[in-house]
This record gives C-alpha cells, structure tokens and sequence, in this order.
C-alpha cells in the first residue's frame, strides 16, 4: 500500500504573514514528479504545546510526514524538543549529527581565515543543532551539513524534519523520498481528464458523479466550480484523476453520461 503522505509547517512567520509558505507548492511539485500525492497540510505557530500536539497526531497515525522549521538552536526554534515530547522520550546529542556541525565549524573557519576553536562558548551552544529525539536517524543536508532528523511514531508513522530554509529543505525532502519511498513511486503517474462545463449547478451532476467514481474503483472524479472567470464565467470544471487506462475509461462514461443534459461545454483539459 502506498502511505498517506502529511506536510506540517511551522513558524511564526507563516502565520504572522511576514514570510508567505513555499514548501507546500513544493513538496506537491516533487511528490508529483515521483507519481505521489500529498494527503493533508497543516500550518501551526512557534507555540511548543500546539507543536507537541500537532506531532503527537503524527506520531500516532500510520503516515508518512515532513515536517519544515523550527529545528534550530535559537530560543524561537522549538521542535526538536516537542518532537520528543511527542515521544516521551529524551533528547540526546546524536553522534553523527555531532561530527557534521563540527565539520562545518571548521569549514567556516576556513573560510574566514580564523582556527577553529571547538570549546568556544557558541561552538559548544551550535552542537545543540545536532540534539535530537532519542533514536533519532540523520538527514543530511547538502547545503551546510547541519543535519535534519527522522523519527518513527507509536502508530507507524515516520516524521521527517526539515529546516525551514527551503535551499535546505527541498534537496533534503528529495533525498528522503528517494532513499526510502522509490518502491511507491507510480511509473504512470495520475492523469486529470477534464472538460469545462458553463453555467451548470453542482447540484444537478452529482448523481452522475456519483455513479461514474462508483463504476471506476481507483479514479477519483472532481468538481471545481467557479463563478467570475475572466474567460468563461461561472462554470464547472469537470473531470477525472488516476492511472491513465482507468482515467481514460472513466473520462469516456463521464462524457457519455453528461450527454443526458443540456449543457454548454468550453474546453476539455488534460494533465
């Protein structure tokens, strides 16, 4: 079976207004391109006990889910700590994890031509970036080594966490889906067959709806209405989604059983 796949974003910022989400319309680009579809999203503050609550769902359910910001060292970074809340287990400093911030302390010196000085006040507070769950796996991050992590929930989730700087995230979210979820990537994946249907009501097509994803297990069939397009006006777009040979029947009956009304048709639409 392949997983149901989650989105959780977190920060201030997002609700606030002050920085405008990015990852969701990406995570649903590289999920596509791989054949998958992204279940559920949910948008939550830098509060720990709304993070705690909104992992705690995570962990229990049996999904898969990526979870952006807040993994940072910083008093406003709270999720490596509500992540093990989540799990009533301890944080700890991950091994590997600690060799990587380190590799990237000296890199940093490097560059600026300075020693590295690894007992220095703040290189000691960076190596908190690296404190995570117990039992914790890494992800690595191709942008500045500074590790992200994954965790396992009680019900059989896996929760992968990001920063959420999206230089990091994106190659790191990839990184995970190709690693460990390429057995459930759809070698033809989902098409969207659809035709614009103006001035119809929902209403009157539901029954048909109904009947055409009843016949067609696999296909779902979507109604997207509209009521101020600047080209066609109100309108329904009509159609339906999923493997190809099934999407394909499924478009054949739909336009068959829409026959039955008077209807004006725009243009019909494939992706």
């Amino acid at each position: 079976m392949t997983p149901t796949f989650g989105l959780i974003i977190i920060g201030d910022e997002i609700m606030s207004g002050k920085r405008s989400d990015k990852h969701m319309p990406k995570v649903i680009e590289l999920m596509s391109a791989r054949g998958l579809d992204l279940a559920w999203a949910e948008y939550v503050g830098d509060s720990p006990e709304r993070i705690t609550a909104t992992l705690r769902r995570a962990f229990e359910s049996a999904d898969v889910v990526f979870s952006c910001g807040g993994i940072g060292a910083t008093p406003d970074d709270h999720t490596r700590q509500c992540a093990a809340r989540a799990l009533e287990v301890p944080l700890v400093l991950h091994p590997q994890a600690k060799l990587l911030i380190q590799e990237r302390m000296q890199d940093t010196a490097k560059e600026q031509g300075v020693a590295y000085e690894p007992d220095r006040p703040d290189n000691i507070h960076r190596l908190n970036m690296g404190v995570f769950p117990e039992g914790a796996a890494i992800i690595r991050n191709p942008y500045n080594k500074i590790p992200g992590f994954s965790c396992q929930g009680h019900g059989g989730a896996a929760v992968h966490f990001v920063p959420g700087f999206p230089v990091m995230a994106w190659p790191m979210i990839e990184s995970v889906l190709d690693a460990h979820y390429s057995a459930h990537f759809r070698q033809n994946a989902y098409v969207e067959k659809s035709v614009i249907i103006l001035g119809a009501m929902e209403a009157t097509l539901t029954p048909l709806m109904e009947s055409i994803e009843g016949a067609h297990p696999g296909v779902k069939v979507f109604s997207l209405p509209s009521v101020d397009h600047p080209q066609w006006g109100r309108h329904i777009e009509l159609g339906v989604k999923g493997e190809p040979a099934s999407a394909d029947r499924a478009y054949v009956d739909l336009r068959q059983g829409l026959k039955a009304f008077p209807l004006e048709y725009g243009p019909e639409l494939v992706r």
